[in-house]
């Protein structure tokens, strides 16, 4: 989607390259690209910044609720560090810079599609800088971000949060965990997320089931949602580092999602799962921390019950780690069994 017909000629012949890539239609306006994804509903969009008649970034947000499976890589000649995010934000799985295009995007297209982000060298620094560490990142700014969601979001007027983790060498002790915790509040009308892994998937709902809970029926009725952790990731890391706004973006949505679906009063909502453990798996506790930090800071803020859940080796259940330490700080209470 690209308003200068060279520059579309020139990705059509780099994407022939990948001979399980297939052109299937192009557009040279921002309307035109909203219209071509609801027609078309692609595997992946390339997505030019500045587009006339609607501009990429708005156009994202669009194609975003026409087809919300297309992966969107934007490519564009445009440096500034605030767009690149603005348009990460919106939905984009990377960006690009245009003039890097020849050596970059077949790599990029590999990335996006193989649910990773990709950002051009180029713009790593100017990025990273906006992403580092949430302890680091501008304590003013996040409190702004906070304060935004206050209008759609019901405010936490408890003295404490509820912000636990869960600890578990035996996939029967984290079943026991999770029926308590999800019993409670779709017994209560609240509405109930969970971020797990695709393998894991059927193993929590045939576990729940088996425990009592009607989760089936709950998936139906909208109040027990099931996302996963790799598409999950996907939208907020950037260079294997928490994008704080768009994470703190994503939370206050499911939270307001979540109220809308709720068939209760006053309900409660929920999110439980192990969104963090392939990060700390890979190492990265840099990102799990964040994640911990930017959760707590959310839960103290709204009404968000949040149940973290981490697997442990049984011969290391009683000699925590330093990185298992600090997760436990971020904890209104801790559970290891």
């Amino acid at each position: 989607m690209d308003d200068f017909a060279p520059w579309r000629q020139i990705t059509h012949t780099l994407l022939q390259n990948k001979p399980e890539l297939k052109v299937v239609g192009e557009a040279s306006d921002g309307l035109e690209a909203v219209q071509k994804a609801r027609e078309l509903k692609p595997d992946l969009i390339l997505l030019d910044i500045g587009l006339p008649k609607l501009s990429g970034i708005a156009a994202a947000r669009q194609i975003r609720d026409l087809s919300p499976k297309s992966i969107i890589l934007f490519v564009s000649e445009n440096y500034s560090a605030d767009i690149a995010r603005e348009a990460l934000r919106t939905g984009g799985r990377g960006y690009v810079i245009k003039s890097d295009a020849g050596s970059e995007l077949l790599t990029a297209v590999e990335a996006v599609m193989h649910g990773k982000q990709f950002v051009s060298p180029r713009m790593v620094g100017q990025l990273s800088a906006g992403v580092t560490n949430v302890r680091t990142l501008d304590g003013l700014r996040i409190k702004e971000i906070l304060e935004s969601f206050a209008p759609r979001l019901p405010r936490n007027h408890k003295t404490t949060r509820c912000h636990e983790v869960q600890f578990y060498s035996e996939e029967a002790v984290l079943l026991e965990r999770l029926s308590r915790f999800v019993g409670t509040v779709l017994d209560g009308g609240g509405v109930v997320v969970g971020f797990v892994t695709e393998q894991h998937r059927e193993t929590v709902v045939q576990g729940l089931q088996a425990k009592g809970l009607n989760v089936r029926a709950a998936i139906q009725q909208g109040t027990y949602r099931l996302l996963d952790v790799t598409d999950a990731l996907s939208e907020f890391m950037v260079n294997d580092l928490v994008d704080p706004v768009h994470y703190l973006e994503g939370m206050a949505d499911l939270v307001e999602s979540g109220l809308r679906a709720a068939t209760s009063n006053h309900p409660r909502v929920a999110v439980y799962g192990e969104l963090a453990v392939p990060l700390l798996a890979q190492g990265n506790a840099d990102a799990v921390l964040q994640i911990e930090q930017l959760s707590d800071q959310f839960a103290n803020e709204y009404e968000l019950d949040i149940l973290c859940t981490y697997p442990v080796k049984r011969s290391r259940r009683k000699e925590p780690s330093a990185v298992r330490q600090r997760i436990c700080a971020e904890h209104s209470t801790v559970f290891s069994q």
